[in-house]
C-alpha cells in the first residue's frame, strides 16, 4: 500500500488482529520482516509494570520470544533502554557504538549476543511520544534480510519519514482498540457489570438492570477483579478502561 492508502486503512480498521497483520506486511515491504511492538501504562521509576499488563504485538518466532520476552531479557536490551529516555527513531548502530566504547553491562551484551544468535542484528527502534509519565510505547523493526546496518540506514534515509509516520499512526490507532491481556479478558457479564459501576450504579441498581440477584452481580464483579488482578472494583473499572475493554461494540 502507498502511504495514503495505508493511513486510510489504519483510520478504519476495527481490530488489533487486522491492524497488526497489515502493519507487518507494510513494514516487510521496506525489509523489516520481524517486529515487536510493546506498550505499558504502568511504568514506574524502577519497573515497566506487570508483563501480563503489557500490550505486546509481534511476528517473531517462539524461540526468540521465549528468550527475549518470557525470560525477561528485554529489560536489559540497549535499544529498549534508549527508547525509555528518547522519542523518535534510532538506528541500531547506537548499540554497536556502545559495544565499541565499552559502555554496556554484561547483561546488555548478553542480549546483543542472543539477538545475533537469532538473526536479530540490523534494524531500527521507534519510541513513541508518551502522554504520561507512566506510559511508554515502542516498536522494534528488525531487517533479517539486510547484510549490514549501513544497508538498513541507507534504506531509512530514503523512506524513514514515511516509515516513522506509519508507525506513529499505527501506535495511536492501537491505543483506541480493545486489547485482552493474556488470562485477563473479561466475560460479557463481567464487563457489563463494570460498565454499570462506571456509570455510578449501586449493586442493587445493577441487579435490577441486568435481571440478576445482588449476589450474582457481586460474583461478576469479584471475578472481574480477579481477572484484572486488582483489589477493588474502582481499580477494575480503571484498568478495564485503560485496556479499552469497557463499552466495546459487540461483533
Amino acid at each position: 500500500m502507498t502511504l495514503s492508502e495505508y493511513l486510510h486503512f489504519l483510520s478504519y480498521t476495527k481490530t488489533l488482529e487486522e491492524l497488526w497483520d497489515a502493519h507487518c506486511r507494510q513494514m516487510a515491504s521496506f525489509g523489516f520482516d520481524r517486529l515487536i511492538y510493546g506498550y505499558t501504562q504502568y511504568r514506574t521509576e524502577t519497573s515497566l509494570g506487570d508483563p501480563e499488563d503489557f500490550v505486546i504485538l509481534t511476528n517473531h518466532e517462539k524461540p526468540y520470544l521465549d528468550g527475549f520476552l518470557r525470560d525477561g531479557m528485554y529489560f536489559h536490551a540497549p535499544m529498549l533502554k534508549w527508547a525509555l529516555h528518547n522519542e523518535g527513531a534510532a538506528s541500531w548502530s547506537i548499540a554497536q557504538e556502545m559495544v565499541a566504547s565499552g559502555k554496556l553491562t554484561t547483561q546488555e551484551l548478553d542480549v546483543l549476543e542472543f539477538n545475533r544468535s537469532q538473526g536479530v542484528t540490523f534494524g531500527y527502534t521507534v519510541s513513541f511520544t508518551s502522554v504520561s509519565m507512566r506510559s511508554k510505547g515502542a516498536i522494534s523493526l528488525s531487517s533479517g534480510g539486510a547484510a549490514s546496518q549501513a544497508e538498513v540506514d541507507a534504506m531509512w534515509a530514503k523512506h524513514g519519514d514515511d516509515i516513522l509516520l506509519m508507525n506513529n499512526v499505527a501506535h495511536l490507532k492501537i491505543l483506541t482498540l480493545p486489547y485482552n491481556a493474556p488470562n485477563r479478558a473479561l466475560t460479557k457479564r463481567q464487563r457489563e457489570a463494570l460498565q454499570w459501576v462506571g456509570d455510578g450504579k449501586t449493586t442493587q441498581d445493577i441487579a435490577l438492570l441486568m435481571g440478576l440477584t445482588s449476589a450474582t452481580v457481586e460474583k461478576h464483579l469479584r471475578l472481574a477483579r480477579e481477572a484484572l488482578s486488582v483489589e477493588t472494583t474502582a481499580q477494575a473499572v480503571l484498568k478495564a478502561s485503560l485496556q479499552n475493554q469497557m463499552f466495546v461494540m459487540e461483533a
